[in-house]
């Protein structure tokens, strides 16, 4: 059984930084791109950022300057380090990942959400 499991979200002044992390759990042979979404109330999905498995990145123009995406494929980790925070950054942020598996071969998972929420 394939986990995603996100850790790091909380609330946080604007101005203030927080950093994402993504755990991948289960027998998981390879991991290909990875990347997270965000998601605010009433708004539709956004992709924040994304990752190749060469560690090429890419990130929203919203938070470009600010966001950074990296991984750790040791420790089969995502992260996302968020600088700068805004209150429009307030949403529930996802991580995504390709990974192979023998019972699956290569498929897409998503974790399960974590909140940051940007107020004074």
């Amino acid at each position: 059984q394939v986990q995603l499991v996100e850790s790091g979200g909380g609330l946080v002044q604007p101005g203030g930084s927080l950093r994402l992390s993504c755990a991948a759990a289960g027998n998981i042979e390879s991991i290909d791109s990875m990347g997270w979404y965000r998601q605010a109330p009433g708004k539709e999905r956004e992709r924040v950022a994304g990752i190749s498995s060469t560690g090429s990145t890419n990130v929203a123009n919203s938070v470009k300057g600010r966001f950074a995406i990296s991984r750790d494929d040791n420790k089969k980790t995502l992260y996302l380090q968020m600088n700068n925070l805004k209150p429009e950054d307030t949403a529930a942020y996802y991580c995504t990942a390709v990974l192979w598996t023998a019972t699956s071969g290569w498929e897409n998972y998503e974790g399960q959400g974590t909140q940051v929420t940007v107020s004074s």
